[in-house]
C-alpha cells in the first residue's frame, strides 16, 4: 500500500506508455490514417454518450452558466496571452526567437474540446458546462485566435479555412452530441446503468489522441528540429507557462465563489490549449514558412498538460461522492 502511493495512477502509467510507444513505433502511412479513422471514431463516439447521458435540462442550464464560461473564455484568450507576453524575459533567452513566437502562437489558440471534457468527466465536475464552455471555445477561437496572432506577431493569415473549421468541429463533435440527444429517450437508461464502463471510452479516446498526435510530431522530424538544450527549454517553458496558468485558474475559481463542482470545470476548460485546432491553423496563419518549429511548443504543451490534468482528475475522482438523491425537494435543494 505504501509503494501503492508513490506511484502514479494507472492511466497516467498507460499515457507514459503511450507516449513512449509512439516515440518508439510512431503511427505511419495507412496505420497513421487508420488511427486517424479511430481517433475520430472514438472521439465521435464519447460525445454521442455524453449527449445520451445528459438530460435536455442538464444541457441548458449547462450553457446558462454565463459566469463559468466567461471566466473560462477570459482565461483562454485573455490569461494565455498576457503571461505570454510577461514571460517574455525568461523564454526568450531560454528557447530563442522562433520558438518563442511558438509560445505566442500557442497562448492564441482555443482550448482543446474532447480531453477537457473527458477530464472533466473523470473528474467528476459540472459536465454540462465544459461540454458548452469548451466547444464554444473552439468555435469562438476560429475568429479570436487569428486576432490575436496579429496582435502578438504582426501576422496576418487567409481565413479561408473558417468555414471549413467550423464544418469540420460540427460534425466531428456537435452532430454526435445532438445525435446522442435524440438517442437518449431509447439508450439514456442503458447508459446511466453502465456508466461505470463507459468511462473507458473518456480515457480511451485521450489515450488515442495522444497517440496520434505524438506520433505525428515524431514523424514530422520533432527530434531533429531542435538542439537538446533548446528543447529542454521549450519542456521548462512549457512547464511554467501550464503551473502559472492551473495556479491561477485555481484561485480565481475560489475567489468567485465557484462550488467545487464548478472549478474542475474551470479548471480542465480553461488552462488548455488546442493541438486539433492549432496546427491547421498554423498552415493558414503561416503559409510559406516553416511551421515544424513554431508548433513545437504547442505539441510539448498539449502533451504535459494531458499527463498533469490525468493526475489531477484522478486526484479529483477519488474524493467521495454525495449521497444520491432521494427526491426531488432534495434535488432543488442540493447546489
Amino acid at each position: 500500500m505504501a509503494r501503492s502511493r508513490l506511484l502514479p495512477d494507472n492511466f497516467t502509467l498507460t499515457l507514459i506508455a503511450v507516449v513512449a510507444t509512439a516515440t518508439l513505433l510512431p503511427a505511419q502511412g495507412q496505420v497513421a490514417v487508420a488511427f486517424s479513422w479511430i481517433t475520430n471514431i472514438a472521439i465521435g463516439l464519447l460525445f454521442f454518450l455524453h449527449g445520451a447521458k445528459l438530460s435536455r435540462e442538464a444541457v441548458i442550464a449547462g450553457a446558462g452558466h454565463w459566469r463559468l464560461h466567461l471566466l473560462v473564455f477570459t482565461c483562454t484568450f485573455g490569461l494565455f496571452p498576457l503571461l505570454g507576453l510577461a514571460l517574455k524575459p525568461v523564454l526568450l533567452p531560454l528557447v530563442g526567437t522562433e520558438l518563442y513566437v511558438g509560445f505566442l502562437y500557442l497562448c492564441a489558440l482555443p482550448a482543446t474540446v474532447q480531453s477537457a471534457i473527458a477530464f472533466t468527466s473523470l473528474a467528476r465536475g459540472n459536465l454540462p458546462a465544459a461540454i458548452c464552455s469548451a466547444a464554444a471555445s473552439s468555435l469562438i477561437g476560429i475568429f479570436i485566435t487569428p486576432v490575436l496572432v496579429a496582435l502578438l506577431m504582426g501576422v496576418h493569415g487567409d481565413g479561408g479555412s473558417t468555414v471549413e473549421a467550423i464544418r469540420k468541429i460540427s460534425i466531428q463533435l456537435l452532430l454526435p452530441f445532438i445525435a446522442g440527444q435524440f438517442a437518449r429517450r431509447w439508450i439514456g437508461n442503458w447508459v446511466t446503468r453502465n456508466k461505470g464502463w463507459l468511462k473507458n471510452v473518456d480515457q480511451g479516446s485521450i489515450l488515442l489522441v495522444v497517440y496520434t498526435a505524438f506520433s505525428a510530431a515524431v514523424i514530422g522530424g520533432l527530434w531533429q528540429q531542435v538542439p537538446a538544450l533548446k528543447l529542454l527549454g521549450v519542456v521548462a517553458g512549457c512547464c511554467l507557462l501550464l503551473a502559472l496558468v492551473l495556479l491561477i485558474v485555481h484561485l480565481l475559481g475560489k475567489w468567485l465563489g465557484f462550488d467545487l463542482e464548478d472549478r474542475i470545470t474551470i479548471l480542465f476548460a480553461g488552462s488548455k490549449k488546442s493541438l486539433a485546432t492549432g496546427v491547421p491553423m498554423a498552415q493558414v496563419l503561416f503559409a510559406g514558412s516553416s511551421i515544424g518549429v513554431l508548433i513545437l511548443p504547442l505539441m510539448l504543451f498539449h502533451q504535459i498538460q494531458l499527463m498533469v490534468c490525468a493526475v489531477l482528475a484522478q486526484r479529483y475522482a477519488q474524493r467521495p461522492e454525495l449521497a444520491p438523491l432521494t427526491s426531488p425537494a432534495d434535488a432543488s435543494a442540493r447546489p
